[in-house]
């Protein structure tokens, strides 16, 4: 007798497996030098281990508060203000995440309905727009600008419409590493005064930024906070990705919003690591280090590429650098990664991965929060090519 099978129709049809495990899957395989996914080759810092262990002990080991404990959201509260000069209330507007994908998809289902609009910038995070379908919304893609990848704000104007509900910034730009400016911000202000656009600001790399800039959150500017999510991590900023570990901040009518989600996909996140980040958050020497200690990654990994036929302008923030192979190869750009991966033993990301049409520019982006030793090893194959 023939058995009836449920038909199921996908929410995300287009959606395979996210480029960051397919190219560390490949890496691994080849025994190549893994530059592709972000994540540090060096450990975490000794002290914080030793504060999650003596929570542990001390039987931090239950269920922590839906929006996280109240001593680790005081202590974010603290930084965004003490940085950027906006009050947000610990009780209220401060959420602490299973990292900082989880807050993302977590807010646009707070606000996106079936066919909202959302305004993304491209090249994007891959998470955004597949949590924009999965909510019912409707991405909007607007390509930056080559080859310093900046936003035509005139672009974006023309592209607002009246289902227009969220715009998504992400500063330090991943992948490109590009920043966005005080006159960028202001334009964001202008573009959405006066109308019910909420903002997603994804500031994951908020303490990776070079060459004397300035990081420019939402939290600087109080017509942004008042309509923003602003997301952070404190995977990137603590060397732990594993942990995953995030939070997000927004005035208390988003919050409200946010926490009845996060509520019923998470409820509340590891209670022994927020009672160690609580303690070492409090303490700034350990996140203002950041830009100098990046920096000098970034610098010697293109110092290193001296000499290779490699194009690049030098990242302004994150730990990304992009890599222009236009002068090596006319194959695109996930041809010639998974290429390189197997017959050169060095791992990347193909840009195309980052654009909804995968646009190829002939780009790879390649991680430099590694060892030094790492990075020289990896720059020395590079240059052969």
């Amino acid at each position: 007798m023939p058995t009836y099978k449920a038909r199921l129709d996908s929410k995300l049809p287009h959606a395979g497996t996210s480029i960051f495990a397919v190219m560390s899957k490949l890496a691994h395989e080849n025994g190549a030098i893994n530059l592709s996914q972000g994540y540090p080759d060096f450990p975490t810092s000794p002290r914080l281990i030793e504060l999650v262990h003596d929570a542990m002990k001390k039987g931090y080991n239950q269920y922590a508060p839906m929006p996280g404990i109240f001593s680790l959201r005081e202590a974010i509260a603290e930084k965004i203000e003490r940085l950027y000069g906006t009050r947000y209330d610990p009780d209220t507007e401060i959420t602490i995440t299973a990292g900082a994908t989880q807050a993302i998809f977590t807010a646009i289902a707070a606000v996106i309905q079936k066919n909202d609009e959302v305004i993304l910038f491209a090249p994007a995070y891959d998470s955004y727009a597949p949590s924009i379908e999965a909510n019912g919304g409707i991405p909007v893609e607007i390509e930056m600008d080559l080859p310093a990848f900046t936003i035509d704000w005139q672009k974006v104007k023309k592209s607002i419409s009246e289902r227009t509900r969220m715009i998504i910034i992400n500063t330090p730009h991943n992948p490109t590493g590009s920043v966005l400016t005080d006159q960028d911000m202001k334009q964001l202000v202008e573009l959405t005064a006066n109308s019910n656009i909420m903002i997603l600001s994804d500031e994951v790399y908020e303490h990776m930024i070079y060459d004397g800039k300035r990081h420019n959150s939402v939290a600087r500017y109080p017509d942004l906070a008042d309509r923003s999510f602003l997301v952070a991590s404190f995977g990137k900023t603590f060397h732990n990705t594993g942990w995953k570990m995030g939070y997000c901040a927004g005035p208390r009518e988003l919050m409200d919003e946010f926490r009845k989600i996060h509520q019923f996909n998470v409820f509340s996140v590891n209670h022994p690591m927020q009672k160690a980040i609580a303690t070492y958050l409090k303490d700034p020497e350990n996140y203002e280090y950041l830009p100098g200690f990046f920096e000098a990654k970034r610098n010697l990994f293109l110092e290193a590429l001296e000499g290779s036929r490699f194009s690049f302008l030098p990242s302004t923030g994150t730990y990304f650098q992009l890599l222009g192979y236009g002068k090596i190869s006319e194959e695109g750009d996930m041809e010639i990664a998974s290429r390189m991966t197997r017959e050169h033993k060095v791992a990347s990301i193909p840009v195309s991965a980052f654009y909804q049409n995968k646009t190829d520019n002939r780009i790879l982006r390649f991680c430099f929060a590694k060892s030094e030793e790492t990075l020289l090893r990896g720059a020395e194959i590079l240059r052969t090519l």
